[in-house]
């Protein structure tokens, strides 16, 4: 089998293309055959050891957290999949591997393709949706007539954040820069604030929710767009206490996030506003309700570019730009 690799944690470094055995099939796993990989920011934050502390991978990993595909083979206790189902996914997080021929996942992870999609779009959907929609649904409870400010609007979570929102109700404003706006307007912004015009904060007011997906000056300007009881949902960081915990994550390193987000709880909770820093997880019961709104239309993929598969370290340099709207995606079959 044929994969990416990293090696050894470098920031910029290129991937290995490596030859491997396929990875062991579970009880509850489905082997799926790779036909397509999104590509993230996470990829090159995971290569460049930004998560180390809190993702403790063994190395060498395969590298790649969205795949679409057909399932092989599957596992003695699974029943929801079957040989020749086309399928998509964001594995778990201590599974990645889909810049690669194959992966096992297990059933839990995984939904049925959506229909009307192509391999390379169904590939750019489930990191971001899911993020879309654990930020959104779950943890925002985001209800019909709020007002949402979403973040970088252009971009992977953003794209696909603004189309869930307006799904929900929410009346939506975004950030973006002059050559994306007429993209956001298309999926359902009400409101867009170019960045390279307008500070945002001096533009908006008494808004709901914000789902942030910069750095922490946005954040922290993010503060004076929320009226009192708004929420400001982070999936940048830094992480919060609730994170360190529900992550596993010892005593020690729960002291230092704590530290990490202090300034920005404390300056939230000056102004009644709740501070969360959400970090997806892999959930194929949600990624099956987000099919759903595919099927209907409510929801399109945004793919900026598809790479072939010997040029994954293209497209990890590509994504780092920052410049592209919505997914990028290495097409492996």
């Amino acid at each position: 089998m044929k994969s990416f690799l990293i090696d050894r944690y470098l920031k910029g470094g290129a991937l290995r293309l490596g030859e491997g055995p396929q990875p062991e099939l579970r009880e509850n796993d489905v082997m799926v055959e790779i036909h397509a990989a999104g590509v993230n920011p996470l990829d090159n934050k995971i290569r460049d050891g930004e998560f180390k502390v809190i993702l403790p991978y063994r190395l060498p990993l395969v590298l790649g957290n969205d795949v679409a595909g057909v399932v092989v083979r599957v596992g003695a206790n699974v029943r929801r999949f079957k040989p020749g189902d086309e399928v998509y996914a964001r594995p778990a997080q201590d599974r990645i591997g889909t810049f690669a021929e194959y992966i096992a996942m297990d059933e839990a992870d995984v939904a049925m393709k959506p229909n009307n999609l192509s391999m390379n779009e169904a590939a750019s959907i489930p990191l971001v949706a899911l993020t879309a929609w654990q930020v959104l649904v779950e943890r925002a409870n985001l209800q019909k007539g709020q007002k949402v400010l979403i973040h970088a609007g252009s971009g992977g979570v953003g794209a696909i954040a603004i189309q869930l929102a307006k799904h929900l109700g929410a009346y939506v404003a975004t950030t973006t820069s002059t050559p994306n706006i007429a993209l956001v307007k298309s999926l359902g912004a009400d409101v867009v604030v170019d960045y390279k015009k307008d500070d945002f904060e001096n533009v908006l007011q008494g808004y709901d929710v914000v789902l942030n997906s910069l750095g922490r000056e946005t954040l922290e300007k993010s503060l004076a767009v929320l009226k009192p009881g708004g929420k400001l949902i982070s999936i940048s960081g830094p992480p919060d206490p609730d994170f360190t915990r529900q992550n596993g994550s010892g005593w020690l390193l729960q002291q230092v996030m704590r530290l990490l987000s202090f300034g920005i709880r404390r300056k939230s909770k000056r102004r009644r506003i709740s501070y969360s820093f959400h970090f997806m997880t892999a959930n194929g019961g949600q990624l099956g309700q987000i099919t759903s709104l595919i099927d209907t239309g409510a929801i399109r993929p945004v793919v900026d570019r598809v790479f072939p598969f010997e040029r994954t370290n293209e497209a990890l340099d590509y994504v780092e730009t920052g410049r592209a709207k919505g997914k990028v995606v290495v097409a492996v079959k």
